[in-house]
């Protein structure tokens, strides 16, 4: 009843996407740590294989080593499906002997950096179409991981539907103001199209927690000085009138709007603009008159 993919980067990252017929599934399926490794743990899930396999990754061990550990200190490791990535990209899998008499599909398919897996599924193209679809992306790994998720709901996935859907990728100082590990953290409790849903909140994360892309930043000259008091004044944030200047107080004055608006880790010394904050802002206040 779920299907996950586990991923690994050549930049380091390391990232879970889950969705599920079951409520919260952020709650239950999805573990990682920076620099140590990933675990999805599903079927009639043991949490303790997520925190257990971290441990065991971080120690040395490698991921089969990990998964014959931890099958051999479960009892009822022929109802549980657990997968683990480490640090350089190796993988391995269980899919206990129960969970072939579910329902649907179930077993797991593995591919260079990631691996995917699932039960109550249309059948094992889904979990080869999420593999092909994460293999053949040059994306961040977060978004290849949603697109294999995607492409996991269009073979058949989860034989009884959607319900909830999550993505979690870990990165040393990936995350808030480079001061922890949780690079994305976004979980999708209960919706109609969870996977949709995901891919909405990322893009409002990316905006909120990401810095800016050195290659997104232009300087802010006369017209675009004048556009961006006319936005903030139409926001209760200038009031002034807008005009091509762009002196000290016209900066700290975009600083705070910045931070009014959630984009705290787009925030310069203010000479400077985000484009994807630009366009953002056009999107959902439209463009301000120049002139």
């Amino acid at each position: 009843m779920t299907y996950s993919i586990l991923g690994w980067a050549d930049n380091g990252d390391l990232g879970v996407a889950v969705q599920s017929r079951f409520p919260g599934v952020g709650s239950l399926v999805p573990y990682g740590r920076a620099e140590v490794g990933v675990v999805a743990t599903q079927g009639f899930g043991n949490p303790r294989h997520g925190t257990d396999g971290m441990t065991l990754l971080g120690c040395g061990a490698t991921p089969q080593q990990a998964v014959d550990v931890l099958v051999g200190g479960d009892p009822q490791a022929s109802r549980r499906q657990f997968a683990l990535v480490d640090r350089r990209g190796g993988v391995a899998a269980h899919t206990g002997t129960d969970l072939h008499g579910w329902d649907g599909w179930a077993g797991s398919h593995v591919g260079r950096g990631c691996v995917a897996l699932g039960n109550g599924l249309a059948g094992p193209g889904v979990v080869e179409d999420m593999v092909a679809t994460f293999e053949g992306l040059d994306l961040s790994l977060a978004e290849r991981l949603m697109a294999a998720l995607a492409a996991g709901q269009r073979a058949g996935g989860d034989i009884r539907g959607q319900q909830s859907a999550a993505l979690l990728v870990v990165r040393r100082d990936g995350g808030y103001g480079s001061l922890d590990d949780r690079h994305v953290v976004i979980s999708v409790y209960d919706h109609e199209h969870p996977i949709d849903e995901l891919v909405r909140c990322y893009a409002l994360h990316r905006l909120a927690y990401f810095p800016s892309e050195p290659s997104e930043l232009v300087p802010i000259g006369p017209e675009l000085a004048v556009e961006l008091k006319g936005l903030m004044a139409a926001h209760g944030a200038y009031d002034g009138t807008p005009d091509g200047t762009w002196d000290a107080v016209a900066r700290r004055r975009w600083e705070l709007f910045l931070g009014s608006e959630n984009y705290d880790n787009r925030i310069n010394d203010g000479t400077l603009l985000d484009l994807e904050v630009l366009a953002d802002l056009r999107r959902r206040y439209g463009r301000r008159p120049v002139g």
